[in-house]
């Protein structure tokens, strides 16, 4: 469950940008959006190998 714990926290850590940004028009928070999305995507496509992985073992 770790690593739910991981997606669960950036995805509350972006909260604020995600608000700043859709709300309030800031564009550095877009930005700030935009390289949290792209650590999700990463840590995503992990969690999907590791995931492989383990059913693959049995």
């Amino acid at each position: 469950m770790s690593r739910f714990k991981q997606v669960s926290d950036l995805v509350m850590s972006l909260e604020g940008d995600f608000e700043k940004f859709y709300d309030k028009g800031n564009q550095a928070a877009g930005t700030r959006v935009r390289k949290g999305m792209q650590e999700l995507k990463n840590l995503g496509q992990e969690i999907r190998i590791e995931v492989q992985e383990v059913k693959n073992k049995g």
